[in-house]
């Protein structure tokens, strides 16, 4: 289940939850605390994460600030302030689908 086809289309939303709760952050961190919140499950790989970031940075939901740490530039990620508007967005589609899911996987029938 590490890299199920169901986290992916919602790898953009966790990176912004992700970013929403550690103010700012460089891909290698985000990584590893997605595998440290799942316990390992969920790894989100360099493939996955790069162009996600790269894609909403473009759409405007991500500042970029390039700092130089041990002779090496690192690129940390911060939501803008569009960016707040649609994590929140986004988190609420997500709670409505999850919602929507756990009733078709396990329907509570009522009896009258």
């Amino acid at each position: 289940m590490a890299n199920s086809k169901l986290y992916k289309g919602s790898l953009n939303t966790i990176i912004l939850k992700l970013l929403d709760e550690g103010e700012k952050m460089y891909g290698y961190e985000i990584t590893q605390k997605v595998k440290e919140i799942t316990k390992g499950e969920l790894k989100i790989t360099e493939g996955a994460l790069y162009p996600a970031l790269h894609k909403l940075e473009a759409e405007g939901l991500l500042d970029v600030e390039v700092k130089k740490v041990d002779n090496r530039l690192r690129k940390y990620y911060k939501l803008t302030e569009q960016g707040v508007r649609e994590k929140t967005n986004r988190l609420a589609e997500l709670e409505e689908f999850i919602r929507n899911m756990e009733q078709l996987v396990n329907p509570k029938w009522s009896i009258k």
